[in-house]
Formats: C-alpha cells, structure tokens, sequence
C-alpha cells in the first residue's frame, strides 16, 4: 500500500470484523512522488464503535492500552489486540510522534467478517466467486509449478518460455496462450500482461496467474467468448517481471510487507522508469522542425549510450525491451498495485521544470478509449461512493488519468513502448492493497476478471491488414500513416499490421522503401473487430531498373552522382 496517512482521530468504516490486529506502516512517502519528510507517529490508542456515536477505548487491564507506532518510516510494526473485539468502526488517536515532523500514519486492520443481522442488502450482495482457480500467493517456485499445472491442463494453447533473467539468475517466464503456440499467425495480433515490474506489488502477479488458469479453464468448457479470443488473438502472460524482488516482500508477506521491501531489483532499479527517455528527443526534434528528416514520429532508435554495457539499466530491462523488439505486440498492460486507476501515456510532461501536466499522444482519444474500457468494466474503479485508496480522487476522469497529469516519469514503459515499437501501453493500477491477504484475493479477482477480458478484447478495435507486393508477398517494416495523426506504425516481418483506432472513417496511406505508395479509405465501425484494410504497393520505376540490372549483375548508375562526374570532367577540360 502506498505511504499515505490517515490524520488524527480518522475514521474508517467497514463491515462487521472480529478485529485481530493493527499494522501500521511509513509515512512521509508515496509510490510515484518521492518525498524525504519524516513522519510517523510513534504511539496511539485505538477506539472502536459499532453506531459511530458511541466509542470505547481499547484497554489493557484498567487502563487505556498504549500501542507502540514506528520508530523510522519504511519498517511496519505489528501489533494485536489483547483480546478479540467486534466493532463496524475504528478510530486512531496519536499519542505522540516524531520531533521534527507530523502526525502521519497508514493503518491496515486484519481480521474476519462476520455477517450483520441487521443489513440484508450488505449480506445480499456479499461477494464470492464461484471460479475454481488456486487462491493463494505463489513463490517463485510455486509459480513456476502453476504454469507447469495449466500448461499440462492445455497442451494445445499454451506455451511456457522466457524472456531472460533477473539479476539474481531467476528465470523470467512468460505464458503464451493462443491456438498456435509459438508462432506468429499472419493477421492476428499479439496482446501481452506484464505484471511485478515492482516486486512488492503483487496484485497484479497473482491476477495474471489466476488468468491464465481461467482462460484455460474456460476454453476446455467451450465458453464461447473465451474460444474465440484464444483463437483470434495470440496472449502472452509476464507475471513477475521482478521476481527478486517478489522474493523479498514474500518474506515479509502480506501483514509486515513495507512500501519499498522488494520494489526495486537486486541492484536497486525501478523498472519501472528504466526504459530509454524517447519523448525529450521527439519533442526536442519537433521544436527544431526538423522531425521528418533526423526523428521519426515512431520507432525512436535507442540512443546508443543506453547501450552501453555500463548504462544504468537493469537486466529484466533490457529484457523486455528484446522481448517488444522480437514480438509485434499491439495492446499491452502493466498491471501494478497501491492505487484503483488506469493511466495512460505520455507519462512525462513536455514542459521544462513542471511535475504535473496533460501531455497526450496523438492517439490520446484512442488511449483514453482503451483505458475507460478497462476502468468501467472494473467492479469498483469508477463507483462514485467508494472510499479512495489514499489522498488522490479520479472520479472526474472515470478512473483514468493522463500520466503526466497525475505525476511525471522519464523513460516509462509505457511511453518506449509508444514511441519504439507499435503497441500502445498502459498501466493498470488494479487495487489499493499492494500485497493484499490471501483471504482477499478471490474478491479482487472479482473486481478485475471481466476488465482483463475486456481490455483483451480490445486489440481487435481499429483496422488491420497486409501490404503485399504485386507478387503477393508481404513487404516488412512498411510504414502505415493515418490522415490527421502524427504517429505512424509499421508492418511485421510478414507484411501484416494492426492498427487501433475509434470508430470513424480514416484516410490511410501504406509507404515502404523503393514502392510507391497507396492510399484509401478505411472505416472503423462500432463493432467488435477490426476493419480489414489491405494494401498492394507497386515498385517505383527506379527500383524496378536496379532490379533488372542487378538480375543481369550489373549495377544501376546513380544519375545524381553521374552528373557530378561530368561537371568535374568538364571543368578539366576547360582548365
């Protein structure tokens, strides 16, 4: 959970429990601002409340019971109740705090529900899944295990393989999920989760393991819907893309697990903003007006010093970027924890000096599209009556945000994977609880299993095609523009593209090198699927010359380079 705080005498309301413990954790901190302040509040009483009118003191004995709080900010300290309580109410009242600082304190309360007589609506709606999926937190073995478990389950769907490894040489498995594991079918696109770039952040992985168990379940039970986005899209799972750092919190486990135990690598690193800063030299290049000829407005190239074995970046890093490279992902997630919202690139903001500001891509109504269709279909992400998970209310925006405008990041996945390659990237934050208990998962899969399918669902939005040849053959790395957006795409090594798009009619043009280029009309409907668009480039007559010549080993002259040479020989002959 993030480092934010509840203020003296804060009230948090809630069913029913039998009141085992509180945990209180370090304040002065937050997952995505770095703060240096130190506050904590180093002891408190607790009183509870069943009506919020009447409270009583928790008590040791006679007396009221003092609880020790924290001594530094990044250390959880646990303590228990002396004897069982049953209350609907809870109140903190600091006893005391750090000289230099505030009053800030992050509580979480551990304990069982219990039903309330007198609310039928709450027990009506009581949450409970009826998936038979293995809810549980998984160690890197056990995760490996499960992988193993689905992949015997559906040997004709799945493949497990990976990406590389972690620093500490753990493997980075990924789970493949499609009806033809371990190709690349031409016309259908690649789709990936990652989750665990932050170790301590283990929603996300356990989320991931539990959809992969679902999405083969529910394919051998011939579930319609999920037969056909497994034989129309090609999914590929990352649950821990920090598995070092899952380590760590593992042993902390869910009650002592710290805002930073494990949320770097082993050599210190945030994943997180690791990744090349393309956005300073697209803008830089725009400013300059010189973008057509020296940067694109896609497929930045890597700078070279990012490169360099001596660079600042991690080895998981430098993992998935070969990993985007090698697949032509088209929709990407990354699920991570402490917050109940979906942000969107760009996450770096554009002006100088500023931490917070709008900066959309070009696509920024596409994105804004791809990030409501997650948050709306989520049980509790746009709910205008649930509490927010800490200081920050995205309501307004239906629990989506522009990155930038909520805190900026240098070298995001979510802006390298824009900017490099063609798969639009976002970050899910899909609970307020980093590292939730056990007990807590089958309700947060609830909440987020139909948003999984749906984003999934979203990769067939937009057009998609082949540009061919008049051999019929499919012509890579050609360039695929749309009329009125700045950012291009580019074909896979077979000639076949996917394009997300809004529902509109789009003038589309399809260049490659040494072909002339085609233009049409295209139109994107409301429905699910997308709209079949090929292409088929003619060679320019330049191109069809050097072919000739090169048939007939001879090389083409170059006519700029020929008149060169004349002028020079004319000037001799002059002098």
């Amino acid at each position: 959970s993030r480092g934010e705080g509840q203020k003296s005498d804060a009230q948090l309301t809630a069913p029913p429990r039998l009141l085992k413990g509180d945990y209180s954790k370090m304040c002065g901190s937050s997952d995505v601002l770095f703060s240096f302040r130190s506050d904590w509040v180093t002891s408190y009483k607790v009183m509870v409340s069943n009506d919020s009118h009447t409270w009583v003191t928790v008590k040791n004995g006679s007396g009221d019971m003092i609880f020790e709080g924290n001594s530094e900010k990044e250390i959880p300290v646990l303590n228990e109740l002396p004897v069982p309580m049953v209350a609907r109410y809870i109140r903190i009242n600091p006893r005391s705090w750090f000289d230099n600082g505030s009053i800030c304190m992050r509580m979480e309360i551990l304990g069982c529900p219990l039903p309330d007589p007198n609310n039928y609506y709450h027990r009506r709606n009581e949450m409970t899944t009826t998936d038979d999926l293995d809810f549980k937190h998984h160690n890197y073995k056990e995760m490996r295990q499960l992988m193993k478990v689905v992949n015997e389950m559906c040997p004709n769907i799945t493949r497990i393989y990976n990406i590389g490894k972690s620093h500490q040489g753990l493997k980075l498995y990924a789970v493949e999920i499609s009806d033809h594991p371990g190709e690349h079918e031409v016309g259908e696109p690649e789709f990936h989760y990652i989750a665990g770039a932050h170790g301590n952040e283990v929603l996300g992985r356990e989320l991931t393991l539990l959809l992969m168990q679902f999405l083969c379940q529910e394919y051998l039970a011939h579930n319609a819907r999920i037969v056909h986005l497994v034989e129309e899209t090609r999914i590929h799972i990352l649950p821990s893309l920090n598995p070092d750092g899952y380590e760590k919190a593992y042993e902390g486990g869910s009650e002592l697990g710290g805002w930073s135990l494990g949320r770097w690598t082993h050599d210190g690193i945030d994943i997180n903003n690791n990744f090349p800063d393309l956005n300073t030299l697209l803008w830089e290049a725009e400013d300059r007006k010189n973008i057509a000829r020296k940067v694109p407005n896609h497929y930045i190239a890597i700078p070279e010093w990012f490169l360099s074995e001596n660079a600042t970046v991690a080895v998981e890093t430098r993992a998935v970027i070969a990993w985007m490279e090698k697949i032509p992902f088209v929709l990407g997630g990354n699920l991570q924890g402490g917050e109940l919202v979906v942000a969107y690139p760009y996450d770096m903001v554009r002006s100088l000096w500023k931490t917070q500001e709008p900066s959309p891509t070009p696509d920024d109504h596409v994105f804004r599209w791809l990030a409501y269709s997650y948050a709306s279909t989520h049980r509790l992400m746009t709910d205008a009556r649930r509490r927010v998970c800490h200081t920050e209310d995205f309501q307004k925006e239906d629990g989506t945000v522009n990155g930038a405008s909520w805190h900026t990041v240098a070298g995001s996945l979510n802006d390298f994977s824009y900017l490099h390659t063609n798969c639009f990237e976002l970050s899910i934050y899909v609970g307020c609880d980093k590292y939730p208990h056990e007990s807590e998962l089958p309700e947060e899969w609830e909440n987020n299993r139909e948003s999984l399918i749906v984003f999934m669902e979203q990769v067939h939005r937009g057009i998609k095609g082949v540009v061919r040849d008049f051999h019929g053959k499919g012509i890579p790395s050609a360039v695929i523009s749309v009329e009125g957006v700045n950012h291009d795409i580019r074909t896979a090594s077979d000639g076949d593209y996917w394009r997300l798009l809004n529902p509109g009619e789009y003038v589309v043009t399809a260049k490659a090198e040494g072909f002339t280029s085609s233009t049409k009309n295209c139109m994107v409907g409301y429905d699910m699927g997308a709209t079949q668009c090929d292409f088929t480039l003619s060679k320019t007559n330049l191109a069809r010359i050097r072919e000739i010549m090169e048939k007939f080993g001879k090389q083409p002259i170059s006519l700029p380079a020929r008149r060169l040479k004349l002028r020079g020989r004319k000037r001799r002959q002059r002098g």
